[in-house]
């Protein structure tokens, strides 16, 4: 299974020597272009002078950690997509990696077929410029503007910084305006796993998404929960 994406360059950032040598080598047999970082400090002066459309990361590493990084690169603007390779079973680092921005995760050990779909499930997400809608060509969310053909969101003059997953989940709504959209449809339009375990990462997601939308994310106005149906863009 080649990656779907020609020429795609991943950065892998893991600070297991053997682990970083054996995933550049699958990723570069599969099409990638493949840039590996020994921890976070070397992942940032590398991320500082290149461009990635991916960012595979270990969670555990010397020094800062995984979901630390990801976090950090998120308030610093970088929209690049991140998976995070996590201690089988650990739902607290997932939970906190999804909350921190991570687009998804992997459980350690994992079949390496495993890591390519996930890769290839995410860099599909990423929206291109011909994802052309046929239904209203900007949403208005009080004082937030959603271009849907873009996919740009925009308060005032502000561009809003989305993560890969928070585009994906922005164009599913889009196409289903005032519509309640289940848990299990988000999952799988996704390209992720079924279960209840992505359903709660899908939540966490949702959060996110309120805090960049709502005034108040406690009390939603424009991304509503439907109790029993799952959650419904409503816009102005």
């Amino acid at each position: 299974m080649m990656n779907e994406l020609p020429e795609a360059h991943l950065l892998i950032v893991d600070d297991d020597e053997r682990i970083r040598g054996l995933l550049q080598k699958f990723l570069i047999r599969h099409g990638f272009w493949v840039t590996a970082a020994r921890d976070a400090e070397h992942a940032r002066r590398i991320l500082s002078g290149l461009e990635f459309d991916l960012i595979v990361m270990d969670v555990m590493m010397p020094g800062e950690d995984g979901i630390s990084l990801t976090r950090s690169l998120r308030s610093t603007g970088v929209g690049t997509p991140i998976l995070l390779l996590t201690a089988k079973g650990d739902t607290e680092d997932r939970i906190a990696g999804l909350e921190a921005g991570a687009d998804d995760y992997l459980s350690k050990p994992f079949e390496p077929k495993e890591l390519l779909l996930r890769i290839n499930a995410i860099l599909r997400r990423v929206p291109t410029d011909d994802a052309v809608n046929e239904g209203p060509k900007v949403l208005h969310l009080g004082p937030v503007r959603y271009n849907v053909e873009r996919g740009e969101m925009w308060r005032g003059e502000e561009l809003v910084r989305l993560t890969a997953t928070e585009s994906a989940l922005m164009k599913i709504f889009s196409d289903h305006v005032n519509e309640p959209v289940s848990r299990a449809k988000l999952v799988e339009d996704l390209g992720r796993d079924t279960g209840q375990a992505q359903e709660r990462a899908v939540d966490v997601q949702i959060t996110r998404l309120r805090r960049k939308i709502e005034q108040d994310p406690k009390q939603p106005r424009y991304m509503q929960t439907v109790r029993g149906a799952g959650y419904m863009l409503a816009p102005d």
